[in-house]
């Protein structure tokens, strides 16, 4: 089944002299469950291309579809709600509220909607984050990586179709890198959510179903591995 389409997608920053073309006529699909990662250098177009994706910014051209929804053709408030109810995101920095613990952290887009949490749910996504003797921990008693898995939980606890992480392990050591990894990928299968995950780092590749590069605004595919 297929979640994500982005058809001839193109964001231009400035005019003149000072026209950046950061997306250049992008186009791919992404079916129910898969994994891809998204690699390129600083500035190539990474974050404008998640960013537009996401509903975050608005493209100049092209269309963004999830689950058959035209993410551009939406109002602004009816696109923030859709957002929020079909899309997960996981960034740099943890943005946890310090005063809330684990559990209170990871159900909190649930209150936003004026959801009750199932505890049953709750419970399995402590599990599979590894997380459950620390739900009631804040985010201040905990390592970065710890902070980073909360992150996650909160972005897939809505069960939404698509996951976007903009470098999720960036702010971490190789060691904490990978473990978030593979919980973003056990997650992803776990759920059967499409991930959509930027990194600068290519050994975090290797589990990804896709791989594509951003170079210049241009998008390539370069397969299960790079």
């Amino acid at each position: 089944m297929e979640i994500l389409r982005v058809e001839n997608l193109s964001k231009t920053y400035g005019t003149g002299e000072a026209r950046v073309e950061a997306l250049r006529q992008v186009s791919f699909s992404m079916e129910r469950g898969e994994f891809g990662t998204v690699v390129g250098v600083s500035g190539s177009g990474k974050s404008t291309l998640l960013n537009c994706i996401g509903g975050l910014d608005e493209a100049n051209e092209g269309k963004v579809l999830i689950n058959g929804r035209d993410l551009f053709a939406m109002g602004e408030n009816e696109r923030t709600i859709f957002r929020r109810q079909n899309i997960g995101f996981i960034f740099q920095s943890f943005h946890l509220i310090p005063e809330l613990d684990v559990e209170q952290n990871i159900i909190f887009p649930l209150l936003l909607d004026y959801k009750k949490p199932e505890q049953r749910r709750v419970d399995e996504m402590l599990e599979v984050l590894g997380l459950t003797s620390r739900k009631k921990h804040l985010p201040g008693q905990l390592s970065g990586g710890q902070q980073q898995r909360v992150a996650i939980g909160r972005a897939l606890i809505t069960r939404p179709a698509l996951v976007l992480a903009d470098e999720p392990t960036g702010n971490l050591d190789s060691e904490s890198s990978q473990d978030v990894m593979d919980l973003l990928c056990r997650a992803s299968r776990h759920y059967q959510q499409t991930v959509l995950m930027i990194t600068h780092n290519m050994n975090l590749t290797t589990s990804a179903d896709r791989v594509f590069r951003v170079a210049d605004g241009k998008l390539k595919e370069l397969g299960g591995e790079a």
